[in-house]
This record gives structure tokens, sequence and C-alpha cells, in this order.
């Protein structure tokens, strides 16, 4: 029997309005997984409503008491990950290692934002007048949307949610379709470590029907975004005066100087490149090499890549799962095609594995130049390009090159070099000797450029769910003018 699943609106599970469900599919099986409610716009405005009354009493809950609720929350995960990370394997592909990787981050990030209610510092500053004091403190928006992906079902919820609620935030969540299950043990696991009725929806459903009216709603005063480019303009044109956070993938890339450390680098590319089947916004999709050093690497990194297990996650030994969906594997081996009619050249991979399942080859390119269209759109997928470069110079104006700017990397032992690529290059992180992906939860996450904007993760997270309001107040007894000259 399929698990039928259904909606969380004001503390209750309840089917959606519409009477539709959809299904989910394992990616590695093709074999159903859950039914789940297909929301429209009155599921979407019962959770507003429902957050929207839950918000006067969960915003004046002291953060401290909010915070031991997370931590809760994470003590929680910590006891269920290992049925979670087996459930996210089966839901999204990705292998168990990763899966229960996933599910750390989730608990790291709600032990961190727990301690973050005792930390909503403001600032205290002086005046330019005489007895006359001034400070800001930190306010909730208010009812806050929460769109998530499905490469990281887990933890990306985690990234936007516990910050939110630490702040006195109250949630109206929407995840991918491709991972409602992940959703609904994430929202089940808030209800019974004691997160009031109301402060946290869960509706699921498309993109264009349930994550428009969330985006248009005049209530919500938020909208945290990590998904497509595409739509990420589009939230910008469609969501009114409101808050707006927005995480919208990349082209990384990691530098390789001809003084790396060459099996180190081998060591990050593989992983960068591969890991998540290439489905992260800061996957390793281009590596620029010094010439000096493209022929070895491009036949170390071949090697490397030809070793690599595909397969089902749950199985022992495999390292890389499949693509989470049949569109997803097609838009995969799309971007080979073009690779090939632009003139790259093909060593390794480029087309699907197995019968069943939407698995695809490790895939690398060379003799990549920085113009084709695989060296600047994000395919999310195992391919990566090996683009040549003459010096630190050559290789930084090669990575900057792309509309986006999230995660970008240089291995080289030379400190100068390594300084000019923190300085010079257009990226929200900068890793040296360490792969494009490794973020820690204590610290920002973000990008320039079409990667969009706002930060998660660390203090900035806090700073990106509150308003900051200033205050004044004057204890000399008169009317005192700023700005205004005086005699």
């Amino acid at each position: 029997m399929v698990q039928a699943h259904k909606l969380y609106i004001n503390g209750e599970w309840v089917a959606s309005e519409s009477g539709q469900t959809f299904t989910r599919i394992n990616p590695a099986t093709e074999e159903p997984i859950g039914t789940f409610q297909k929301a429209n716009e009155k599921d979407v405005r019962k959770a507003v409503d429902a957050a929207e009354e839950a918000f006067p009493e969960w915003s004046e809950t002291p953060p401290p008491k909010r915070g031991k609720i997370l931590l809760k929350f994470a003590q929680l995960l910590e006891q269920n990950k290992e049925s979670i990370a087996r459930e996210m394997t089966e839901e999204m592909g990705k292998v168990l290692l990763e899966s229960r990787g996933d599910v750390q981050e989730a608990i790291d990030m709600a032990e961190y934002m727990a301690g973050e209610g005792r930390r909503m510092f403001g600032y205290t500053t002086t005046s330019e007048l005489k007895n006359k004091f001034a400070m800001t403190i930190r306010e909730p928006v208010g009812v806050v949307g929460c769109i998530t992906p499905w490469n990281f079902p887990v933890a990306i919820p985690s990234w936007k949610l516990m910050p939110a609620l630490v702040c006195g935030n109250t949630i109206v969540f929407k995840p991918s379709s491709d991972t409602p299950r992940c959703a609904t043990r994430f929202v089940e696991l808030l209800g019974k470590v004691g997160v009031p009725k109301g402060v946290v929806n869960l509706v699921t459903g498309s993109g264009e029907l349930v994550g428009d009216a969330i985006v248009k709603h005049k209530k919500v005063r938020m909208i945290s975004f990590t998904g497509h480019r595409e739509t990420g303009g589009h939230i910008l044109k469609e969501a009114g005066i409101k808050k707006i956070s927005l995480e919208l993938g990349s082209k990384n890339v990691i530098i390789v100087m001809k003084d790396a450390n060459l099996d180190l680098v081998l060591d990050g590319v593989v992983w960068g490149a591969f890991g998540t089947t290439g489905q992260r916004c800061t996957a390793a999709s281009r590596v620029i090499v010094n010439e000096s050093l493209k022929k070895h690497f491009e036949k170390a990194l071949v090697e490397r890549a030809r070793k690599l297990k595909l397969g089902y996650g749950l199985e022992k030994g495999v390292h890389v799962g499949p693509l989470v969906n049949k569109n997803a594997l097609e838009k995969v081996h799309n971007y080979t095609e073009i690779g090939i009619k632009e003139g790259a050249k093909l060593l390794t991979g480029g087309k699907r594995f197995g019968k069943k399942g939407f698995f695809y080859e490790p895939t690398v390119f060379t003799d990549t130049s920085p113009q084709m269209r695989i060296s600047q759109e994000e395919i999310f997928g195992p391919t990566t390009s090996i683009i040549a470069a003459e010096n630190i110079d050559d290789a930084i104006e090669a990575a900057n090159s792309v509309d986006f700017g999230l995660s970008f990397s240089i291995y080289t032992q030379d400190i100068n070099n390594a300084f000019k690529a923190i300085k010079k290059l257009e990226s929200g992180i900068v890793y040296v000797n360490a792969p494009t992906i490794g973020a820690e939860i204590h610290l920002p996450f973000g990008g320039v450029k079409g990667t969009g904007w706002g930060r998660e993760g660390g203090w900035t997270a806090v700073e990106e769910f509150t308003n900051e309001k200033t205050v004044y107040i004057d204890f000399s007894g008169r009317l005192q003018r700023a700005q205004i000259d005086t005699d």
C-alpha cells in the first residue's frame, strides 16, 4: 500500500480543498513511494490565515523559549536521523551517506539557531545631541513564505524555518513536489516538540498554483526562496512590496594552479562535480586548469570518474545515485549534446546508465571555452568541463565570465595567488584548497550577480528574518532638533 499524506494547516492534517493528489516515485526504482495533496489557493489562504492568527502569541514568546523548542527539535531529528535519511534516499536519490549528512546539517542548524534565541542583538550608539540615547532592536517580520527545492529536502528547510522560527515569525512552507515526504516528516517532528498550532503550516502542490498564491498573498510579509533563477525573477515581479531572499543557483568553478597538490585537487573535483549527482547549487561544473597540467589532469580525472559506482543509494558501495526525475535526466543529456555540437571534447560519460531509474554517467568535457553554453549555464547534473588557462589572471577572468557567483574555489600553494583569488573572484563564497561544496551552518551562505541576494546561515540569517527598528530616547526635557543648526 502506498501511504497517503495530507496538508498541515493550523495544527491539523487535512485534505486539500481541491480533492486532488499526486504520486511521487523513487528515482532509482521508479516505484511509487506516496501520494500527496495538490493544494490550491483556498488551502494557501487557510494556511496564511492560520499563520497570521498564531503570530501575535508566537512573536511575544521570549526568544530563549523559542530556542528551547528548536533544541528539542534537533534532539528529535538526531533520534530519527537514520530513518529520515533512508526515506530521503528513496525519495530524491542521493546516496545514504549524503542523506545522513543532509539530516545532520538540519540538526546542526536547529542547535545553532536555538542558541540565537539569546543573541537577538541590536546596536547602541551615540546621538549627535546631548541627553539622547539611540539603539536598535530586532523584531520578527510576520508571516513568512518558505519555498524550498528538492536537492536538500531536510537541510534547506532547516536553513529557512529554524531562523524564521527563533526570530518569532510564523510560516507557510511549500516544499518541492519531488520531495514532499521529507517535508511532511520535518513538519511532523516540529509538531511533536511543541511548536504551537498555526505557527508552521505545510502546503504541497505545484509552484504555479501553490507557490504563486503564497508569493502574491498580501498577508505574507516575506518570501524565502531557493530554486531556479527564472522562478526567482517571477517572484520579484509578483510578490509586491515585501521582504525577499533568493538563492538561485550558480555555475561554480575550481581553479587549479600549476603548484597545486594534484591528488588533493582530484579528490575535490570528484566530490565537487559528482557528489549528489551534481545536483547542488554549489556543484563544481567548471574546472579551470593551468595549461601545463591539462593533459595529466584530464587523464587522472577520467580515470577517477570511471571508477565511480552508480546505483541505488541504499546499496553499499554506491557513489552516485540517480537524477531526481525524468525531466532532469533529459535536461542533462541535452547539455551533453549541446557540448558536442559546440565543439567540446567528450572524455567520458555522456549517456544514460541502466534501463531503470534516472541514472546518468559522470561526464567530463575538455577543450571547452568560457563562452560555451556548457561553461555558462547551470546543468545541475554529473557534468563538469575543463578549461585551460595560462595564468592566475586568465583563470580569474574565465571564472568571472558567468552570470552567477555563489561558490568558487582555487587550489594553490602560493599565498599570493590565493589572496588574489579571494579578492577578485565574483562570488559569495571562496574556498582555498577545498572544493566548492561544504558550507557550514554558522557562516553566511549566499551569492552575487544572478545567484540572487540575501544570506542564509549564521548571524546573517537572524538579520534576514527580522526587521531592525531604530529607537531614540530623549531625556533632555526640551525639544531637540537633529540636523538643525543652532546659534
